[in-house]
């Protein structure tokens, strides 16, 4: 099946070059391009697009709202931030909001590909230097009381799972267990860490 993407970003040009380049792509099939964030909520929801790439400075509601708005309405959509901005802040308020992966724009086109293929797989892909901006934040906040303690034995390795970079469907086979109960494992997890994306609940795994 090829991976389904849509693209949120207000740049007439950009938008126009990165439509192009990933309807060109064999293994994706691109849906549509929305220049605001408004349009992108009317429209995504319903076409539920595999992956989304996000710029951050659009006019009206910005993307880490927008992020923030989409990921309820459509849970299994992965979101990448697509943008210029490499400040920490910006980083984890997108990453807090839902967002799976975090590009600057002059990433490489032939990386910007990789990484949404890495991202439907389960992967968080970020560039290089965002990821080291990352790194040194976690270990700027020093050590704390183990995150993960109050999870189960169960929770554990599905969590375990996860940092591996496996989707659920790869779960549910190596552990024996359901899709559903997949899903039921990950809320719980969700819910103990206080967290609500992948990435923050493994980067508190990551730092047990």
């Amino acid at each position: 099946m090829p991976i389904t993407i849509s693209l949120v970003e207000d740049n007439d040009q950009l938008r126009g070059t990165l439509s192009r380049l990933l309807a060109r792509v064999e293994d994706f099939q691109f849906l549509t391009a929305y220049p605001n964030a408004e349009d992108a909520l009317a429209g995504l929801p319903q076409e539920r697009p595999d992956v989304v790439l996000m710029d951050i400075n659009l006019p009206g509601l910005n993307g880490v709202e927008c992020v923030r708005r989409l990921k309820p309405l459509a849970p299994d959509t992965q979101i990448i931030m697509l943008t210029v901005y490499e400040d920490t802040d910006n980083i984890f308020n997108a990453l807090a909001a839902g967002a799976t992966g975090y590009l600057l724009k002059r990433t490489p086109r032939a990386e910007l590909i990789d990484a949404i293929r890495d991202v439907r797989r389960g992967g968080s892909p970020m560039t290089a230097h965002i990821a080291r901006k990352v790194v040194q934040s976690f270990q700027r906040a020093g050590t704390s009381p183990q995150p993960t303690e109050n999870l189960s034995e169960r929770e554990q390795q599905v969590l375990d799972c996860l940092s591996q970079g496996l989707i659920y469907k790869e779960i549910a086979e190596k552990l024996g267990i359901s899709y559903e109960t997949v899903h039921t494992y990950i809320r719980r997890i969700y819910e103990k860490l206080q967290v609500r994306t992948r990435t923050e609940a493994v980067a508190k795994f990551l730092r047990r």
